[in-house]
């Protein structure tokens, strides 16, 4: 009993201490009224829905800090990231869902808040939403979309980003390739890397580093909240007050939210966190149906799959998973996707029917084989080799991958299918994956599949 009371005791105190360290802030958040006069909006269901909007703000940033991390160019009242976050009813998961910036949207009647000019409902990209109405227009257009009710709205600029992943201590990515920007001047080699503020900055706002743009930046983004998640619960930053008390500053020095979105709040978020582990999340990024769907007057689009978009949505508005539970994957993350990798199977020993073998199991890990393997002009092979044209040394890299202690050599003039020869020292095939923006299909991850193993 003695035990039972000292435990109640604590806890009590925790809470009380976790919210005088937080109401002083309270004053400082720049408060909005992003649902003012909506009507007709959708059911409320279980669970908080966030809008999280990224903005500009480098107007506050130092010059300094502003050439350091290549953020030249005059501020805007723009935005480029959004993102739903639904906590659900018992505090016990977090579900990121990721709103492609050029999504074909259509929106309601508005009044543009810099000409005062009335509009009719019309098209036009997602996040012009925000530059003709505001908060309110945003949120009333993603509703729209979505049919999922929002129940607060933060807008978190550069510099509450920058101060809030200091304040952690940083966070740490893995990528499995190189990763360069010329714009942002992100330079990162594959590997580990514990990043600062600026430096978290160019990683989430690079969207020059290959051909899927600012789908691969949101996957991208998607991986850094997950890290973001995991420093925190790690950290012990939940159950310090004082340490919570600075993150909770860094974050609220610089951002906008809803009247609702105060104090309290954050200590109930903060408290229901601290049994947060990376599995507790989970990120999707809205699939889409058309990518470079023509509107005329607004350009090129990303027009949402219907049918896989809404399974997404209405798992929110009914407080579900995004996706079935099921085992963290133990897959080895790769630059390109197995099913768009092409592989003929070759029989290098005298051991009848390992071609097939070999040929079944990278198939079922999801290469393209050709189904036919055959029989080597050496079968005397001992060790694994993957022969590939230079061109394609990245499927190459890929397939190594799902062949430990494989070697590999290129053939120039190849062509664009791999070969497998397979050696004595075959055992199995390690499952490999990669998350292919250029369609649009992320797929949903957890929390401890999209950061560091």
């Amino acid at each position: 009993m003695r035990m039972v009371t000292s435990l109640s005791v604590a806890v009590l105190a925790a809470a009380g201490i976790g919210h005088a360290v937080v109401t002083g802030f309270d004053a400082d958040i720049d408060r909005i009224d992003p649902f003012k006069d909506m009507k007709n909006r959708p059911a409320q269901g279980d669970g908080m829905n966030v809008l999280l909007v990224g903005t500009d703000g480098r107007e506050r940033i130092s010059r300094a800090e502003r050439a350091k991390y290549h953020l030249g160019g005059p501020p805007c009242r723009c935005t480029d990231t959004m993102m739903i976050v639904h906590i659900s009813q018992d505090r016990k998961r977090a579900s990121v869902v990721s709103l492609p910036r050029d999504s074909y949207a259509e929106t309601p009647a508005h009044t543009d808040r810099t000409t005062g000019e009335r509009h009719r409902p019309h098209a036009l990209k997602l996040n012009a939403a925000y530059a003709e109405g505001g908060p309110q227009l945003t949120v009333r257009t993603v509703e729209n979309m979505t049919r999922v009710k929002i129940d607060h709205y933060l807008e978190i600029d550069f510099t509450s980003f920058i101060r809030t992943v200091d304040e952690l201590g940083g966070v740490r990515i893995c990528t499995v390739r190189p990763l360069k920007d010329s714009y942002t001047r992100l330079n990162l080699p594959a590997g580990t890397h514990d990043l600062n503020g600026g430096q978290a900055l160019q990683y989430v706002r690079s969207r020059n580093i290959d051909g899927a743009a600012d789908l691969s930046r949101m996957q991208r983004q998607q991986r850094f909240l997950a890290a973001l998640v995991e420093r925190a619960t790690s950290s012990g930053v939940l159950l310090n007050p004082m340490k919570f008390r600075d993150v909770t500053q860094a974050v609220l020095g610089s951002v906008r939210a809803d009247k609702g979105f105060g104090p309290d709040k954050l200590v109930d978020l903060g408290w229901a966190m601290r049994n947060f582990s990376p599995s507790s999340s989970e990120f999707a990024t809205v699939p889409i149906g058309r990518m470079g769907f023509p509107v005329k007057g607004i350009g090129s689009t990303l027009k949402w799959d219907a049918k896989k978009s809404e399974r997404i949505f209405r798992a929110l508005r009914e407080d579900k998973p995004l996706a079935p539970h099921q085992a963290p994957s133990k897959a080895v993350r790769v630059d390109v996707a197995p099913q768009q990798i092409r592989v003929q199977v070759e029989n290098g020993t005298a051991t009848p029917g390992l071609g097939r073998r070999v040929d079944d199991a990278l198939s079922a890990t999801g290469f393209n084989t050709t189904g036919a393997p055959k029989n080597a002009r050496d079968r005397s092979v001992e060790r694994t080799l993957i022969t590939y044209d230079p061109g394609w040394d990245r499927s190459a890299k890929s397939l190594a991958a799902a062949l430990p202690g494989s070697r590999s050599r290129a053939v120039k003039g190849q062509g664009p299918t791999l070969k497998v020869i397979a050696g004595a020292d075959f055992k199995r095939v390690t499952k490999v994956r990669a998350e292919d923006a250029r369609r649009g299909q992320a797929g949903v991850v957890t929390g401890d599949e999209a950061a560091c193993p």
